[in-house]
């Protein structure tokens, strides 16, 4: 497609992300005249993969959850999750090793963990999870609608809901952070450190984030599903569901700055310097891109908050084939650090810790296929985000050092040991998404109001809107897809938005200036 071709009141999705696609999605159902543009050669954004002797490895999420986010997708579009994603349900959502050597399974069902924390810490300590258990029920439901459904939250609706239910006072635990309010409700160390770290979930440290966020367990307690074939397929699904309702993909295009004279979206200009003109752009990066004008000078009063706010977590994530020995391994395993304080106070301080907590993902189990050797796997170590970055020899010598050393003692070994190339660190993290200074879930979540401090979708040019983890709701595959629904639902209801027609609906896309694109492939790749 070249630039005479572009229509001026068309629609222009920057960046194929789970959001990018799942908003253009939307917008092409609706009739809308829409372009993905994608810098990278491949869609799904985060959800991305690393090739390796085994096939494409996740190098980013692992899982789906929220379930219900997705299913009310893609009947949003006309169709069935089922239809297009093969979902395998975990019995067992966790398996949880400590330096002492021991093991805690968590499971789908909670009758299955009182049990399994009676076996593992006594009865009157399941009974304190149980308890526990039910405040995050209560708190994830409560704030469901009026925060992560809502498009624009607000601080007296929030009020008004704690007013109803008071009981919901004594559940947020105010004033706590969710460290302190573990260690207070649950009476033991070892699942004190097991529930703080869903806090990382959304980039948080639980030391800093408040005792609210303990509802991030409630969300993966009702269900985690693999993906067969990686999280990627759920990608290349939305990007062939999205270009059968008409909406085109441009990969290989990066966009250098978003045109917004006077106030009013005008179209784009990429790399190579074609313009592009557009009624409506949809930005799906991190909105502190746009505020530190990375995409020109039109645009850069856009999410002003994100300039110089604390910046969430980032990581260093290994993504590799190999045959594991030792420690019998689930789908998710996280291997914890012996003093979790002492960790969180490297991260605090800019640095990689010196004894990790260790995610690792064993992407071949939990589905029913066979096992394979060598199997994939994905690790994920936290970290700061940029600050000073490291060389990166240095960087991948230390974090070699760090990981399979820690593992090693733990039980648990990799033949061979994964090289540089299957690396990813802090500042790879900004090279592959720009002026994220690494951050892999936005603006920080610490504080008790930072939820309500994240951009939304309407912004203050006209035709520009935001959509993906660095906006409202927040980090995470389920919460980005929610902002597509509220970003498209914004696209559709503005009075600037003038184009109704449809196209004829052809799979693939075309062209840009010297942009490649391709038709939606079926090899699933992760993102």
């Amino acid at each position: 497609m070249t630039s005479n071709e572009f229509a001026e009141d068309g629609t222009i999705v920057v960046g194929a992300g789970i959001a990018g696609l799942a908003a253009a999605a939307r917008l092409a159902r609706a009739g809308r005249r829409v372009t993905v543009l994608e810098r990278h050669p491949t869609p799904g954004g985060k959800m991305r993969v690393l090739e390796s002797p085994a096939g494409p490895v996740d190098a980013g999420p692992t899982v789906l959850t929220m379930r219900p986010v997705f299913e009310e997708l893609f009947a949003a579009l006309g169709t069935r999750l089922e239809e297009h994603v093969t979902l395998h349900r975990q019995c067992i959502l966790a398996r949880h090793v400590w330096p002492d050597g021991s093991t805690l399974d968590l499971h789908d069902s909670e009758a299955a963990n009182v049990e399994a924390i009676a076996a593992f810490a006594g009865r009157r300590v399941a009974e304190r999870f149980r308890a526990f258990a039910g405040r995050a029920r209560r708190l994830y439901e409560a704030f469901d609608a009026p925060m992560m459904q809502a498009a624009e939250p607000a601080l007296p609706r929030l009020a008004a809901t704690v007013m109803r239910r008071p009981r919901l006072m004594a559940d947020m635990a105010p004033g706590a952070t969710l460290a302190t309010a573990l260690a207070r409700q649950l009476g033991e160390p070892r699942l004190a450190q097991l529930f703080g770290r869903y806090a990382t979930y959304v980039g948080g440290s639980p030391y800093r984030v408040p005792a609210l966020l303990s509802l991030v367990w409630e969300a993966e307690a009702r269900g985690v599903w693999v993906v067969e074939g990686g999280m990627h397929a759920l990608a290349r699904a939305l990007e062939r569901l999205a270009a059968a309702h008409g909406a085109e993909f441009s990969y290989g295009a990066g966009v250098a700055r978003i045109e917004a004279p006077s106030g009013r979206v005008r179209g784009v200009v990429l790399d190579d310097g074609t313009r592009l003109p557009a009624g409506e752009v949809l930005f799906n990066g991190d909105p502190r891109a746009l505020a530190t004008g990375a995409l020109g000078p039109d645009v850069g009063a856009v999410a002003p908050q994100t300039r110089n706010a604390p910046r969430a977590l980032s990581a260093q994530v290994w993504a590799f084939a190999a045959k594991p020995a030792g420690v019998e391994l689930a789908h998710h395993n996280v291997f914890f650090s012996s003093d979790y304080a002492e960790e969180w106070g490297d991260l605090h301080a800019g640095r990689a810790p010196r004894e990790p907590t260790l995610y690792v993902c064993a992407q071949d189990r939990g589905t029913p296929s066979p096992v394979p050797a060598p199997e994939r796997f994905e690790i994920i170590v936290n970290a700061p985000p940029l600050g000073r970055p490291p060389h990166p020899a240095e960087e991948y010598g230390s974090c070699r050092t760090r990981t399979f050393e820690t593992l090693a003692r733990m039980g648990l070994s990799f033949d061979p040991i994964p090289g540089a190339e299957s690396l990813t660190t802090p500042a790879g993290f900004e090279a592959l998404f720009p002026g994220s200074l690494g951050a892999l879930y936005g603006q920080s979540p610490e504080g008790m109001t930072a939820s309500l401090a994240r951009p939304r979708a309407r912004t203050r040019i006209t035709g520009l809107y935001l959509a993906g983890g660095g906006a409202h709701p927040g980090a995470g595959v389920p919460m980005a897809t929610l902002s597509a629904r509220h970003a498209a639902e914004a696209m559709l209801s503005a009075r600037t938005s003038t184009s109704r027609s449809g196209r004829t609906a052809t799979p693939g896309g075309t062209s840009t200036g010297s942009a490649t694109t391709a038709p939606a492939p079926s090899r699933s790749s992760p993102s």
